[in-house]
C-alpha cells in the first residue's frame, strides 16, 4: 500500500519522526515496512520478558509513543526499552535482507571464498545474515532523533540504542552443512545465521538487571556512576539516570498503569507472587472453570481425536487501591 499512497504520504503521517529518519522513511519505504514488523516483535518480546513483574510492558492508551510517559524517567527500564526497540530494528531489516525482501540489501557479500573455524577449513556459502548493514541502518534511523539535542538523557539513549545493536550481533552464529562420502565432513560450506531474538531479549534482561545508575560528567562527553562502590559501566551495560517508581498504582505522569486486576501467583515468593505484586493490597480469588483438550489419541490415518476435560481452578487478582488519594495521581 506504500506504493498506492506514496512514501511521502505516509512518511509524512508518522508522528514523533525528526527530519533524517522522514527522508530516510522516503527513501527506503521497504525498509521502515520492515522496522514496523521489528517493532510488533520487540513489543512482544519485552512483554515476555516482563510478564511476570509490577511493569510488565503494557502501553499507555492513545499514546502513539508506545510506552509513552515510561520513557519521559530515565529509568532503568526506558534503559531496557530504547535497548530491545533498537535490537528489534537490527533483527527485522537484516532478516529482510537475507530473504530478498529489500531493494538496498541482500546475505553479506563479505562471506565469500576460504575460511576456517577450530573444525578446519570450510567454503562460504548460502546467505550469510548482512547484519553490518541491519546495524548501519538501525544506527542511522534510531540515533538521529537523540542526535538533534545533546543532553544527558539523549546520551543515555543513545548508549542504551548501540546495546541492543551489539546483542544482535553476539548470537550469530555459524551454520554448515556437510558434504563428502555419506556425509563425511570432508568438505563444509557455512554461513552465518541470527539466533533465535528470544537469546536477545534474554541477555538484555539481564543487562536490565544489572543495568548502572549514572550521572553525566562535567564535559557533558560520557558517564560516572552515581554510587562510587560499584563498577564504571562498559560499552555492553545498560545505563539509567532516575530511580523507577513502584508501579503499584496508576500514575500516568510515571507511565505507571498499576497493578489493581493483574493476576497473580499465591504460591510464589518472587515477583509475580501475590504479595509482591498486589503491593500488599491483598488479592481476588475467583473460581475459573477451564476447558481443555485431553486423552488425544491419534487415529490411523490421519487424525487426533481428543476429548473434552473441564477443570476448575482459582484466579487469584490483585486489590485495587483502597484509598481514594491515588486518583490525584492519574
Amino acid at each position: 500500500y506504500i506504493g498506492a499512497l506514496g512514501a511521502r504520504v505516509i512518511c509524512d503521517n508518522i508522528p514523533g519522526l525528526v527530519n533524517k529518519q522522514r527522508q530516510l522513511c522516503q527513501r527506503y519505504p521497504d525498509i521502515m515496512q520492515s522496522v514496523g514488523e521489528g517493532a510488533k516483535e520487540w513489543i512482544r518480546e519485552c512483554q515476555h520478558q516482563f510478564r511476570h513483574h509490577r511493569w510488565n510492558c503494557s502501553t499507555l492508551d492513545r499514546d502513539h509513543t508506545v510506552f509513552g510517559r515510561v520513557m519521559l524517567r530515565s529509568s532503568r527500564e526506558a534503559a531496557f526499552v530504547y535497548a530491545i526497540s533498537s535490537a528489534g530494528v537490527v533483527y527485522a531489516i537484516t532478516r529482510a535482507c537475507s530473504q530478498g525482501d529489500l531493494k538496498a540489501c541482500s546475505c553479506d557479500p563479505l562471506k565469500r571464498g576460504r575460511s576456517k573455524d577450530e573444525r578446519g577449513e570450510f567454503d562460504w556459502g548460502g546467505c550469510s545474515d548482512n547484519i553490518n548493514y541491519g546495524i548501519r541502518f538501525a544506527k542511522a534511523f534510531v540515533d538521529a532523533k537523540e542526535k538533534k539535542v545533546k543532553d544527558a538523557r539523549a546520551l543515555m539513549n543513545l548508549h542504551n540504542n548501540r546495546c541492543g545493536r551489539m546483542a544482535v550481533k553476539r548470537f550469530l552464529k555459524l551454520e554448515c552443512k556437510c558434504h563428502g562420502v555419506s556425509g563425511s565432513c570432508t568438505l563444509r560450506t557455512c554461513w552465518l545465521a541470527m539466533s533465535d531474538f528470544r537469546k536477545t531479549g534474554d541477555y538484555l534482561r539481564k543487562k536490565y538487571n544489572g543495568a548502572i545508575q549514572v550521572t553525566m560528567n562535567q564535559d557533558g562527553t560520557g558517564f560516572t556512576v552515581a554510587n562510587k562502590n560499584f563498577r564504571k559501566p562498559t560499552k555492553t551495560d545498560l545505563v539509567y539516570f532516575e530511580n523507577s517508581p513502584d508501579y503499584c498504582v496508576m500514575d500516568k505522569s510515571a507511565g505507571s498503569l498499576g497493578t489493581a486486576g493483574r493476576v497473580c501467583n499465591k504460591m510464589s515468593r518472587g515477583t509475580d507472587g501475590c504479595e509482591v505484586m498486589c503491593c500488599g493490597r491483598g488479592y481476588d480469588t475467583m473460581r475459573v472453570t477451564r476447558v481443555t483438550k485431553c486423552e488425544c489419541k491419534f487415529h490411523w490415518c490421519c487424525a487426533v481425536r481428543c476429548k473434552e476435560c473441564e477443570d476448575t481452578v482459582d484466579v487469584h487478582t490483585c486489590k485495587a487501591p483502597k484509598r481514594a488519594e491515588w486518583l490525584d495521581q492519574t
